[in-house]
């Protein structure tokens, strides 16, 4: 990793704290099954993650694909010290990962660098996707396989209604956006690929529907997505985009729902596939 970081940063709902590095983790385990139950990169070993934060995503790849190298960037420093310190305390995963503080609309690579790309949950959060996406494409070799997996935030449903969720839920959503970023982003993926010279484009929807047959799973579920809720909370509250009501009525229906007998969590997005050519 460079000694400095001078790439210009952007907006950032759930902030850079060690309590928001360590949901980060909790994450990204929480999601592992799902996230990665269709992704394949058999027969490719330089592969480069956009957007990899804290490293939680890193660890699994490596984990899951023994073969690969992964260069990670991202655009914040403090992400990245956090992603040494989490990488680095795995030694069996010494070198197999780089990491470079750099904008991912001008990625520091020649053309060809690598045979895979990954990008998970970074779409959302920047004001030029396409741009991002064509780097992506420019670095890749032909053949490479590419997965994007991006929020589709219209579909969250919690159950019973909790209207101090809804409410947080909506103003999350315009901080979102007036940020630069974009909370439906998943559903725009095969247009943005498509667009973005990629072939052999396919989407596919997951979704985490908690409901009854799963009780301690909905439980868990519930509790995290409070954290991810709240994590943003000082940034709406500084922004005037909810009050201090709102904020303490999601907490209070956050575990009124957790604990109701039977509550429903629902949650969906988009996972694309593709190819460079």
């Amino acid at each position: 990793m460079s000694d400095t970081c001078t790439a210009t940063e952007f907006p950032y709902l759930h902030g850079f704290s060690p309590t928001e590095q360590a949901r980060l983790v909790k994450q990204a385990r929480l999601a592992e099954s799902t996230v990665f139950r269709d992704i394949d990169y058999a027969g490719t070993k330089r592969l480069l993650e956009v957007g990899s934060g804290v490293g939680a995503q890193t660890e699994i790849l490596l984990r899951r694909f023994p073969d690969q190298h992964v260069t990670c960037v991202d655009l914040n420093a403090q992400q990245l010290e956090a992603a040494r310190a989490n990488l680095g305390a795995k030694p069996w995963l010494e070198g197999r990962y780089a990491l470079h503080c750099t904008d991912a609309t001008d990625l520091p690579f020649e053309p060809r660098s690598f045979d895979a790309a990954f990008l998970c949950w970074v779409l959302e959060h920047v004001p030029a996707p396409a741009r991002v996406l064509a780097e992506v494409r420019r670095v890749l070799t032909p053949g490479a396989p590419v997965y994007v997996t991006e929020v589709m935030n219209a579909s969250f449903l919690l159950d019973p209604y909790s209207p101090n969720v809804w409410r947080y839920w909506m103003a999350f959503n315009d901080f979102q956006i007036d940020s630069g970023g974009d909370p439906f982003v998943g559903a725009k993926l095969g247009n943005l690929l498509l667009a973005g010279g990629f072939r052999d484009v396919t989407t596919a929807i997951k979704t985490f529907h908690l409901d009854n047959r799963e009780p301690a799973r909905r439980k868990q579920m519930i509790a995290f997505w409070e954290e991810l809720l709240l994590s943003a909370a000082d940034q709406l509250l500084a922004a005037g985009k909810v009050n201090q009501d709102t904020v303490d009525g999601v907490r209070r229906e956050m575990r009124q729902v957790q604990n109701d007998p039977d509550a429903v969590f629902f949650f969906s997005f988009v996972q694309a596939r593709a190819t460079v050519y």
